[in-house]
């Protein structure tokens, strides 16, 4: 009986890898996505910080260039927030692509798999269809033909 291959083994391979490069190209996105939510929640701490500078300053003593300058860094920061939050939507946006992609790659690859499981399935039948075959014709040579006994008388 011939050894068992499958024909399309290469595009199975070629599936597999496509699907690693897109397990990696989310992991990137996620990473990246992460960071940008990160930096946007640095940025609504330090706006945070500046407000409540701004009413520390507004408090004591009145330095009107100090509170100046607090309103600007506050105004300075809403438009940095207002930036980063267009970023952290877009790196969302990318993320999910990269998933539709992982998706999509793992869903060619199980198919793949799919086919590759069914042409076993039919190897092995084939493979046990030859062997009963095999043993039928062993047997009937066997008890076909005439012992020596038989012979004798």
């Amino acid at each position: 009986m011939k050894k068992f291959r499958y024909s399309m083994e290469n595009l199975l391979q070629i599936k597999c890898k496509l699907e690693e490069q897109a397990k990696i190209a989310y992991g990137n996105a996620r990473l990246k996505l992460t960071q940008e939510e990160e930096k946007l929640e640095q940025m609504h701490q330090k706006k945070a910080s500046f407000q409540e500078e701004l009413r520390l300053l507004r408090s004591d003593k009145l330095d009107l260039l100090k509170i100046k300058h607090c309103e600007e860094s506050i105004e300075i920061m809403n438009m940095n927030i207002k930036q980063q939050t267009t970023v952290v939507r877009n790196a969302a946006q990318r993320l999910e692509v990269a998933r539709i992609r992982l998706n999509n790659a793992m869903v060619e690859r199980k198919t793949q798999e799919r086919l590759k499981e069914k042409a076993w399935e039919e190897y092995l039948l084939e493979f046990d269809a030859e062997e009963r075959k095999e043993v039928d014709e062993r047997n009937s040579f066997h008890y076909s033909s005439p012992t020596l006994d038989e012979e004798d008388m």
